[in-house]
């Protein structure tokens, strides 16, 4: 399981950009004889029936950048996809990826970086209009720049850094949600049998990070949507790294107490560690889904995760934890 992850999260997939990672959990699929359908919007669907009851979802798709201007000394200038600080990612080895397939790496900084050069290095707002791509190409104009193929459109890949440690802690950007699209694709890939004794489907979200990853590509048999995304920690809510935490309520509203209810019950009954709890800044799929006019119940679980949107961690406990809630709720089906 902890192999999936590492793979899915070396492969770039910011919103908008996620062929590749698409593929990957197909190409994981072959042979083990599900439905298997990729979405209009480049989603994918995964059943073990064509008209499954409960439906499990993960997004693939990541925070991003895109080049939004090429500046008169030859650096970039991007766009967020996705909202994440420019302080967590200040420094951060970049990736360009041209629109004719070349590749250029390069760094996130501050203009004007050097504390040899500008005193006011600390004291700078990092706010995206202050903020560059230094690539790593000989150039020192935006025709230069130019010429090497680079323009406005482009994507940006943040290097993930994904690291396991002995203690167990699975240190890397983007867990959210490849963490959990790792354990919905290892229960794919090893309790084949087990899932197809059920009523059950997984889909995989491609532009959750933008809003409406969960509005469009769901089967209308749904009954309830198991939302697998990551858990929140900080000051004033209750996730822990090495719990799952049952949401209760984000930005969008409460979700369904019955089915928020069935879980915790099923995670007690199971002594899996688990909390609930409120995320005050967050939306899912569950909320696009909703918003979108499925008739459907709405749950929402997840491994906590440590400084979302930034250099995240999580825990194997957590991650075991989120599996097995997961497997116990699919029983019920």
């Amino acid at each position: 399981m902890i192999d999936l992850i590492k793979e899915l999260v070396e492969i770039h997939s910011p919103s908008g950009y996620t062929k590749n990672i698409i593929k990957f959990v197909e190409n994981k699929l072959t042979g083990l004889d599900y439905i298997v359908i990729r979405t209009k919007k480049g989603a994918l669907f995964v059943g073990s029936v064509p008209t499954p009851k409960l439906v499990i979802s993960a997004h693939v798709d990541t925070l991003g950048g895109m080049v939004k201007y090429i500046n008169t000394d030859g650096t970039l200038e991007i766009t967020q996809i996705g909202g994440w600080p420019p302080n967590s990612f200040e420094g951060e080895y970049v990736t360009v990826l041209t629109a004719a397939g070349k590749s250029f790496r390069g760094t996130f900084l501050l203009n004007n970086p050097a504390a040899h050069v500008n005193r006011e290095v600390s004291k700078t707002e990092r706010k995206m209009e202050k903020m560059h791509i230094r690539l790593d190409a000989v150039s020192f104009k935006r025709e230069e720049t130019e010429k090497l193929g680079v323009t406005t459109g482009d994507y940006v890949f943040f290097d993930p850094r994904f690291e396991l440690t002995e203690t167990g802690y699975v240190k890397s950007r983007f867990m959210d949600d490849k963490a959990c699209a790792g354990i919905n694709l290892d229960l794919l890939i090893n309790h084949a049998d087990f899932l197809k004794a059920h009523s059950v489907g997984f889909f995989f979200s491609n532009y959750e990070e933008v809003g409406h990853g969960g509005s469009a590509g769901l089967p209308s048999s749904i009954e309830k949507l198991l939302v697998t995304d990551m858990g929140v920690i900080g000051e004033r809510v209750e996730g822990r790294e090495t719990a799952v935490s049952i949401c209760a309520k984000d930005s969008g509203g409460p979700y369904d107490f019955e089915f928020r209810q069935q879980l915790a019950a099923l995670a007690k009954s199971n002594s899996i560690s688990y909390r609930v709890d409120i995320f005050p800044y967050y939306r899912s799929d569950g909320g696009a889904a909703l918003a979108a006019g499925m008739d459907v119940k709405v749950g929402l679980i997840g491994p906590g995760v440590s400084s979302s949107h930034g250099v995240e961690r999580t825990h194997l406990d957590g991650i075991q934890a989120t599996k097995d809630l997961i497997l116990a709720l699919i029983k019920e089906y």
